[in-house]
């Protein structure tokens, strides 16, 4: 096979995956679409459960309440189906990998996937409670705290993806180990500005309670430490045994 012809195949297949991921994709949103409403509904229940007796929340834009719960069911289709869209990527790649190589990717994406939904999990169980609890509990007495639903979802939107990239430390840890970029020693040398990085980003990403930030922060340096813990003990346990002279 010619090098035209091996590119030309390679884009076909690139293709066919694609393809494959985008029709996963949409037939898991159309199975979700009914129950979008719902779905919203679920998403919106931390802020619910914090507004006062009465409180409820509203749309400003005329068409919010059709395209805001149908976004939420395409982030909800997203997830669902992350497992298909993982495995069409991995075969697209995996014929050009070699074996050590394809021993150390498939608990890589496994355990990023894990890490990420992890993440949304723990902003949505743990955080969102404390989150919504401080921005009603400041409100100014006689105003009502009456959200937008569309700038809900954005809101969100924004601490689903810092706390999935968040959990995802441990990751970028063990790769650039594993990869060379760096070595342990200096990672623990580098702990201090780790944890000043952590508190910074929860700053960032965080309303302005100290609680929250210290949500978000204290497990990223956490999850940086089992980063470096993993990265060493599979060091250890790839590095090659050398034998004794007969």
């Amino acid at each position: 096979m010619t090098p035209t012809e091996n590119f030309i195949s390679h884009l076909i297949e690139l293709r066919s995956r694609l393809l494959r991921i985008v029709v996963g994709l949409i037939v898991v949103f159309v199975a979700l679409f009914p129950f979008a409403n719902d779905i919203y509904a679920l998403l919106a229940a931390p802020l619910l459960g914090k507004l006062p007796l009465g409180g409820q929340m509203i749309a400003t834009g005329v068409t919010t309440p059709f395209f805001v719960p149908m976004k939420v069911a395409m982030m909800a289709a997203f997830l669902i189906s992350l497992p298909h869209t993982l495995y069409q990527v991995w075969a697209f790649v995996a014929p050009g990998l070699y074996a050590h190589e394809k021993r150390f990717m498939v608990p890589i994406i496994v355990f990023s996937s894990f890490l990420f939904l992890l993440g949304m999990s723990f902003a949505y169980f743990l955080v969102f409670p404390v989150v919504f609890g401080f921005i009603v509990g400041t409100a100014p007495e006689g105003v009502a705290v009456m959200t937008d639903i569309g700038n809900y979802l954005d809101f969100v939107m924004t601490l689903f993806f810092a706390f999935g990239l968040s959990f995802e430390v441990p990751i970028a840890v063990v790769m650039a180990v594993r990869f060379g970029w760096v070595d342990i020693a200096a990672l623990k040398d580098a702990r201090g500005y780790v944890v000043v990085a952590a508190f910074v980003i929860g700053a960032i990403f965080t309303p302005p309670d100290i609680i929250s930030q210290f949500m978000l922060a204290v497990p990223m340096w956490l999850l940086y430490e089992l980063g470096i813990f993993v990265a060493a003990f599979t060091s250890k346990k790839s590095e090659p045994t050398i034998q004794p002279p007969a």
